[in-house]
Parts: C-alpha cells; sequence; structure tokens
C-alpha cells in the first residue's frame, strides 16, 4: 500500500452499528452487516460492503463485496471457517430469513455465494440466534422466528409463541432447536438430543470449547435468563450446569467468548431490568464459578454488540448500543474494546514496549533496521498501532 492510501485508511473507521457480525481470522477483525439509527430511522448497513480491522496495526478498510450480495439485514448468525465466513438467517426488510452465504476471507476478492443445500433443507427462518463451530461443522441453536401452524403442532415442544405476533397461517415464536450444516456435504441435519434442553430463546449467547458448546441467558417472552447449559456435540446431549457461585444477572443481547481451555467471558447486554450493562465476568467450566473481572470499559455499555477472540486470548468486542433499543435507538458505537483477559507473554509485551517508545528513543530507532525481516515487518505493523492521533498531531 503507497504512503498516501495509508493515511486515508488510517482516517477510515468502520459506521457505528448494532446487531451485525464479526470474526477474527489472521490479526484481521472482519465487521459485516447490522443497522444503524439516522434521525428516527433504523438503516440497514449497505450488505455490498465489509469493514476489515487490522488488529495489530489499528487501521480500518473497507470493500465493495461481489457475487450473491446478501440483503442487508441484522441479527444474522456468523461464524468463521476454514477461511470463509458462513452466515445464517436474519431479518431484512421482508423480515426473518433462513438464507446462508459464505464468502472466502483469504483471496481479497470479497465474493458472496449463496449456499443451496444438497441433502436436507434448511431451518425455518429465524435470527438473534447462535453457532458452535465442532468438527468442521456449523451446529445452529435457537432463535425467534417464524412457523406455520403445522410446524409448530410438529415441533410444539420446541417452540413457544409470541401470542401477539401472526399474521394468517405465520405464527412468530422462540425455539430451542439444534441444527447442523456440514460445508462438505452441503447438508443440513437435525440431531436428536438427550437430556434436559434449555427453554427456548434468542438473543442469547453461545460459545465452542473443546467438544462442548456453551449457552448462557437470553430472552423468552418478557423474561431474561442467566441459566447456563453445554451440549456435548459428540453425544448430543445436554447438561444445565448447576453454579457453585453467584451467577451475573440474567441479560439477552450479551456476548460469550472462549478465552482459554477452560474459561468464558461474558460481556455486556440488556439486563432482566432492562439496564444496558457494561460488567464482565469469567465463568471456569471446570470450577463451575462465576467472577466478575475488573476492566477499563465500565463506562460503556454495550449491547447486540459482537466479541472475538483475538490474539493472546484478548477478546474484542465492535460496535453495540449503549441504550435499551427497544424504547430509544440512537446510541450506537463504533469503537473497538480490547479485553485482556491472561498475562501477555513476554515477546508480546517486548513488541508493544519497542511500538510504544520507539518514537521517543533514538537508540532503539536505529536499532530496529537490524532485525531480521519477518521480525521487522510484525514490528512496523504494531508501530503503526500506537502512530500519534490527528488530535495529538495538532496539539
Amino acid at each position: 500500500m503507497d504512503p498516501a492510501s495509508e493515511r486515508r485508511c488510517s482516517e477510515l473507521v468502520a459506521r457505528e452499528r448494532s446487531g451485525h457480525t464479526a470474526v477474527v481470522a489472521d490479526s484481521l477483525l472482519y465487521v459485516w452487516g447490522g443497522y444503524m439509527s439516522i434521525g428516527d430511522e433504523e438503516v440497514f448497513i449497505p450488505g455490498e460492503e465489509i469493514w476489515v480491522y487490522d488488529l495489530e496495526g489499528g487501521i480500518w478498510q473497507v470493500f465493495r463485496m461481489t457475487g450473491d450480495v446478501p440483503p442487508s439485514m441484522s441479527g444474522t448468525c456468523g461464524c468463521s471457517l476454514n477461511g470463509h465466513l458462513y452466515i445464517f438467517g436474519g431479518c431484512d426488510d421482508r423480515g426473518q430469513t433462513n438464507q446462508m452465504f459464505a464468502v472466502d476471507l483469504t483471496d481479497g476478492k470479497y465474493a458472496w455465494k449463496k449456499i443451496i443445500p444438497e441433502i436436507g433443507s434448511a431451518p425455518t427462518p429465524r435470527d438473534k440466534l447462535s453457532c458452535w463451530v465442532y468438527n468442521g461443522k456449523l451446529i445452529y441453536f435457537g432463535g425467534y422466528g417464524q412457523k406455520t401452524l403445522a410446524e409448530i403442532s410438529t415441533w410444539k415442544r420446541n417452540f413457544i409463541l409470541d401470542e401477539s405476533s401472526f399474521v394468517g397461517d405465520l405464527f412468530w415464536g422462540w425455539n430451542n432447536e439444534v441444527h447442523v450444516f456440514d460445508p462438505v456435504q452441503g447438508s443440513w441435519t437435525e440431531p436428536r438430543t438427550h437430556g434436559c434442553a434449555p427453554a427456548p430463546r434468542a438473543a442469547h449467547a453461545g460459545a465452542t470449547l473443546g467438544c462442548r458448546g456453551y449457552v448462557f441467558g437470553g430472552r423468552v417472552t418478557e423474561t431474561r435468563t442467566n441459566d447456563i447449559h453445554c451440549l456435548d456435540l459428540e453425544s448430543w446431549t445436554w447438561t444445565e450446569i448447576v453454579c457453585l457461585s453467584a451467577p451475573p444477572v440474567g441479560r439477552s443481547w450479551h456476548t460469550l467468548t472462549a478465552v482459554s481451555e477452560t474459561s468464558l467471558f461474558l460481556f455486556g447486554g440488556l439486563s432482566d431490568d432492562c439496564k444496558p450493562m457494561s460488567d464482565g465476568w469469567l465463568f471456569d467450566v471446570e470450577t463451575k464459578k462465576w467472577r466478575e473481572v475488573e476492566h477499563p470499559y465500565k463506562d460503556k455499555p454495550r449491547l447486540w454488540h459482537t466479541a472475538c477472540a483475538g490474539r493472546d486470548s484478548d477478546v474484542i468486542v465492535f460496535g453495540g448500543s449503549c441504550d435499551y433499543i427497544l424504547l430509544v435507538d440512537t446510541g450506537h458505537s463504533n469503537d473497538a474494546l480490547v479485553f485482556q483477559l491472561q498475562p501477555h507473554p513476554l515477546f508480546r509485551i517486548c513488541e508493544d514496549y519497542i511500538a510504544k517508545n520507539v518514537r521517543n528513543l533514538e537508540r532503539l530507532r536505529n536499532q530496529i533496521p537490524r532485525l531480521p525481516p519477518k521480525l521487522l515487518k510484525a514490528l512496523q505493523r504494531r508501530m503503526a498501532f500506537y502512530r500519534p492521533s490527528k488530535k495529538q498531531n495538532n496539539s
């Protein structure tokens, strides 16, 4: 990239939004979809753009997407597998959808492909669901969406009707179904699960640890829960986890992120008393205990944001709203909050020290060109992250 282009990119910042999807791959944060508020109107972010944030260099870029571009929407469920971003479900101008799309994030073309199943059929339309990635498959749970009366009769144990939402033979509500998509076979299946399944819900949060998928909280009717369940992704057996410490308050529109082999990080959401939250918690799946985490973003409540695992167990939270969006919907954000949840390794500490101080230490500046090319390139990328802002340059 030439210097002029790099300066333009360094001045770009992704649009503020909520209800979007985001994934991290190779130290790049990819953000797609969602909606923002303009005046009193809710406006979907254009589906033909994808924003990419370099987590090492701190630079945003936006790319125009081609191919089978999905409709602009919010509430879709996105995940990353083998260098591809997959999205399923969501809500567009016509309501909930059950379409699936994929895009290769590695070739620089950003060409969407609509996925037409070769075996089985997609679940009914829904949004605000969750996904676990395991053994090369995408495993979806829950969500809010529509079914016909015949479908409700077939799956009545897995569906709670939203009594205020129906049109003719179509009814809306919450489900607790598990559906599996295999990208290699192009197949949809619905495994028979065992044990006590969680109640139907949407706007919950899920994460994968080993061969287990975890789900916490979510909303059904007017209730926001604080229960935690895990599904064994080999035996398809549900287990409700009985916590041995006081859990966080019930909530929806929060995030849950795996940060080690035994711990999950919970952040934000809308509480059971409709308060936007900024608290962070760690859950140890072995001890079954919750621990609230101190962090520097207590003044930044977020709901319907995204959270992705980054380098060295960092968690990158992007976007979301600081309002109770069912009443006031103007406080969408576009900042990236980075949570450090584990001590950084020595290499990372040294890299950050050099990047922060090189401009003020002449001796350090003189030694940097002697570094091996690969290490030099990585360090220069990190130095860009700590470059002075416009405000600092003008002061």
